[in-house]
């Protein structure tokens, strides 16, 4: 699990450098880099999580700001939603990389969840064979 948050992480910087470096000069805006703000924890995190007396606390906290990552794009999806049924203007641009970064957290958060059930149930294994 570490290489996949060293790999969310990535693309999540990534997307963050390009929604904002991508943007015209004059339409730049630093909530285009809000991805890199959580692209680099989880970083962090995942480098922490290649040490195994580190592993378990380190993608706890990855998890953790995945999660609010996914929180945070979910919610500004929905509002953007909102928007354009009332057929209000709205950044197409930014409602993408939005969607995105959502997309991104969502599914290391899945990934995560999984691997930590899949941990849970091979520590039950084990203890039952003793």
């Amino acid at each position: 699990m570490p290489q996949i948050a060293l790999l969310t992480a990535l693309l999540l910087i990534l997307e963050g450098l390009y929604g904002y470096f991508g943007a015209a000069a004059d339409d730049r805006s630093m909530t285009a880099l809000i991805p890199l703000f959580f692209g680099v924890p989880i970083g962090i995190s995942g480098l922490f999580a290649m040490k195994d007396s580190y592993r378990m606390h380190a993608m706890h906290a990855a998890v953790s700001f995945g999660l609010l990552g996914a929180f945070a794009a979910w919610g500004r999806t929905v509002m953007t939603v909102g928007k354009m049924s009332q057929g209000m203007e709205y950044n197409q641009r930014a409602a993408m990389m939005v969607l995105i970064m959502a997309i991104i957290c969502t599914g290391f958060v899945i990934m995560c969840v999984r691997s930590f059930i899949a941990a849970r149930k091979r520590q039950r294994a084990e203890k039952a064979e003793e």
